[in-house]
C-alpha cells in the first residue's frame, strides 16, 4: 500500500512537471491489469505526454525543491491558521476526501495516538527491524546507498566511530541508541500543531494511487504556506500490534462506514530542513 502511495505521488508530480513544460500527462493505470495483494512485474501505468498551447503551470510546481519532510519537534507556541488548513484540504483531488484540525481535544488526542503508535511500532521488533534495515548511518553509508533513512552529520558520525550507533544498537532496547530514538519520537508527535489526513471510499490500487497524487499536493501547499509537515501513519498499517490505533482512528475519522484512512500526517511551524539524499535521476530510468 504504501509503496503504491509513494508511486501516486511520482505521477502527480511528472503530471505537474509536464504541465510546466507545457504538456498534458496522459497516465493510464495498470495498463496490463491491476496487481493483487502484491505488487508483480507488470506496469504500474503507462504515461504519455500531450503538447498543449496556452497549458498555465500549477502555482504549486513551484514548490517541488523546497517541499522536504521535516521530522523535527514542531514550534508549540506557533498555532497554525484555520484558513491555511483549509487550502491543504481545498489541495487535494475529487477521488478522496480530506480533513485536518489544529486544536482541541482532536488535536491533542491524535498527537497522543500518534505517540502511542510509533512508540509501538519501534517496541516491535519484527516492525521496527523494518526501518533499522533500511537505516544509513554515517556519510559513507549514505553517499552509498541514498534511498534509505539518513543518520548523518557530525554528533552521529561521532556516535558511530565512538561504537555508541549501530544497526545493532538501534535494535536493542537495552540501549542508549534505542532510548534515545523513543524519546525523539515521542517529542515529534507531542509537538504537532495540527493534523491532515486523506480518505478514501474503498482501498483499491486505484484509490492508493489517488492518494498518492493528493498527499503530494498537500505537502506542496503545505510548503508554500510556510507550514512542516511529516506522514505519521504507524497506526494506519495493518498488523497485530497496531489493531487497537487502527480501530480507534477509524472510528474518529472515518467519515462513512468502510471508508479507508489512507494517509496522516503532523503539521507545525519548525526550522527549515534540508533534502534527503537521493540516487541521480540517470540511475532511475530503464531505457526501452
Amino acid at each position: 500500500r504504501q509503496i503504491v502511495i509513494g508511486l501516486g505521488c511520482f505521477l502527480e508530480l511528472f503530471s505537474l512537471a509536464a504541465r510546466d513544460q507545457g504538456y498534458l500527462a496522459d497516465i493510464q493505470l495498470f495498463p496490463q491489469g491491476m496487481p493483487g495483494t502484491k505488487l508483480d512485474l507488470r506496469p504500474i501505468a503507462h504515461l504519455k505526454l500531450n503538447k498543449q498551447i496556452g497549458l498555465i503551470s500549477d502555482p504549486l510546481f513551484a514548490e517541488t525543491l523546497n517541499r522536504h519532510t521535516n521530522r523535527e519537534p514542531y514550534d508549540t507556541s506557533r498555532p497554525i491558521e484555520d484558513q491555511k488548513l483549509q487550502h491543504l484540504i481545498k489541495a487535494t483531488t475529487t477521488e478522496v476526501s480530506a480533513g485536518a484540525t489544529n486544536g482541541g481535544k482532536l488535536l491533542d488526542d491524535l498527537r497522543v495516538l500518534t505517540k502511542d503508535a510509533i512508540l509501538t511500532e519501534i517496541k516491535t521488533p519484527k516492525a521496527f527491524q523494518e526501518s533499522v534495515d533500511l537505516m544509513r548511518i554515517g556519510k559513507a553509508e549514505i553517499e552509498a546507498s541514498p534511498d534509505g533513512i539518513s543518520l548523518g552529520g557530525a554528533f552521529l558520525e561521532g556516535l558511530k566511530l565512538a561504537g555508541v550507533l549501530s544497526r545493532k544498537s538501534l535494535a536493542d532496547p537495552s540501549s542508549q541508541s534505542f532510548q534515545i530514538g523513543l524519546d525523539m519520537n515521542e517529542a515529534s508527535a507531542i509537538s504537532s500543531m495540527g493534523f491532515v489526513w486523506i480518505n478514501t471510499k474503498g482501498n483499491s490500487r486505484t484509490d492508493q494511487i489517488n492518494v498518492g497524487r493528493s498527499y503530494l499536493r498537500v505537502a506542496l501547499q503545505a510548503t508554500k504556506d510556510g507550514l512542516s509537515m511529516q506522514p505519521m501513519s504507524q497506526a494506519l498499517q495493518e498488523y497485530a500490534a497496531m489493531d487497537l490505533y487502527f480501530k480507534t482512528i477509524h472510528d474518529r475519522l472515518a467519515n462513512k462506514p468502510g471508508e479507508r484512512m489512507q494517509m496522516l500526517a503532523r503539521l507545525g511551524y519548525a526550522e527549515k530542513v534540508g533534502p534527503a539524499p537521493r540516487w541521480p535521476l540517470a540511475t532511475r530510468i530503464k531505457e526501452a
